[in-house]
């Protein structure tokens, strides 16, 4: 519980380190390093980055000797590495691309493989012919089906509310009691990410600039609310004031190493509710992962091949078969200096958790949540330590 205390002290001093410097004054600045803390935390004093870097790696020195679990020290360990790589950014220090991506985030991947988004593809493909609207023009078949489903922008928060109720339900029943708790839907517009969960106000913000479909909003009240972000930040608060969990698991450390399992969770949350049960759902879970292994794909082409996002958005736009202005908006998240790792939270947090989750069997599903809520995990540690 030491090392905890100590490095969410230190993580709250570099987010003030980093908040004293970033004077930038749009919606993702102002969320700064650490965007939601659900328990107090005293920010250690930091005079500047070296002093950070110092701090840092005194306590990485100690965490071998001193963590009580190996889970607990490989987490640890892959933590502080994330946050030095983070300092190395804040100072504009020289790190690759491919570096921030692998110390901040924990994977390997650079660009998602052909062959992975060809078989989403093919999944889309086969649905689609499933549903009987396939002509043999899969974009223009995507294009059509999603309209079709579309849900009418002035319908979209009640919409959602409607749905959020019944994922609470859906937990309630299947999961944790949830009962209780409620996140109450609200329109939003000019951010560049399409949702986004407000946990202390209890409000999940919908960017209706963007288009929804009813699957779109399913995936959405499942990952922002129950059993995704709203769920697991409640269960950390409940866990971190009981003493079960240590005080860093209070903080949402933004391209970290806590952020693919803090994505993931949210991801997978259709899943976890047995809520994936046509083939329209099937359907919409491969152009949502798709989508996501594509975003991957124009922050490698943004931050290492250094295109354009000219040239990126119809490229990405012909890809996912969604329209030019949603891309635009889209490639605007990936050029935030902080967050430009950040997208691969996503995908590779969402294949991480499914990976484990399709090898766990009904029977120990309890225990699984149990092992995926009440631990802070990177992609590393989670298959490692999760005892089949």
């Amino acid at each position: 519980m030491k090392l905890g205390r100590e490095l969410a002290e230190l993580t709250a001093g570099l987010d003030a380190l980093y908040r004293s410097h970033n004077t930038a004054a749009g919606f993702l600045d102002r969320e700064g390093l650490i965007p939601v803390a659900v328990a107090d935390v005293a920010p250690r004093p930091l005079r500047d980055y070296a002093e950070a870097r110092a701090a840092l790696e005194a306590l990485q020195a100690r965490i071998p000797a001193q963590a009580e679990s190996d889970l607990r020290r490989d987490y640890l360990l892959e933590m502080i590495d994330s946050l030095l790589a983070l300092v190395t950014t804040f100072e504009g220090a020289p790190i690759s691309f491919a570096d921030r991506v692998r110390r901040q985030i924990r994977v390997e991947t650079t660009k998602v493989p052909p062959a992975i988004i060809e078989a989403y593809r093919d999944t889309i493909r086969d649905k689609l012919i499933e549903i009987g609207q396939w002509t043999g023009d899969i974009s223009a078949d995507v294009r059509r089906w999603e309209a079709s489903v579309r849900v009418p922008a002035d319908q979209v928060i009640d919409t959602m509310r409607e749905l959020t109720k019944v994922v609470r339900e859906r937990v309630s029943a299947r999961m944790y009691d949830f009962r209780h708790e409620w996140i109450e839907p609200q329109e939003l517009r000019d951010v560049p990410f399409s949702a986004y969960c407000d946990f202390p106000a209890r409000k999940q913000y919908l960017n209706l600039d963007h288009p929804y479909t009813t699957y779109a909003l399913k995936h959405l009240a499942c990952h922002e609310a129950f059993p995704g972000h709203l769920v697991h930040l409640a269960l950390r608060q409940q866990y971190v004031a009981e003493g079960t969990m240590p005080l860093d698991g209070a903080q949402v450390v933004t391209s970290s190493a806590s952020s693919a399992l803090f994505e993931g969770i949210a991801d997978n949350g259709l899943f976890f509710i047995d809520w994936v049960e046509t083939p329209e759902d099937e359907l919409a879970v491969a152009l949502q992962r798709m989508r996501a292994a594509l975003r991957c794909n124009a922050a490698w082409m943004l931050h290492n091949d250094n295109m354009s996002a000219d040239l990126i958005a119809p490229i990405m736009a012909e890809q996912s078969f969604e329209e030019l202005h949603a891309i635009k908006s889209k490639l605007r998240f990936l050029r935030h200096g902080l967050r430009a790792p950040f997208v691969y939270s996503y995908w590779c947090g969402d294949m991480a958790v499914h990976d484990l989750w399709k090898t766990v069997p009904k029977e120990r599903h309890a225990e699984f949540w149990a092992y995926l809520y009440g631990n802070m995990h990177t992609p590393t540690t989670l298959a490692r330590y999760w005892k089949s």
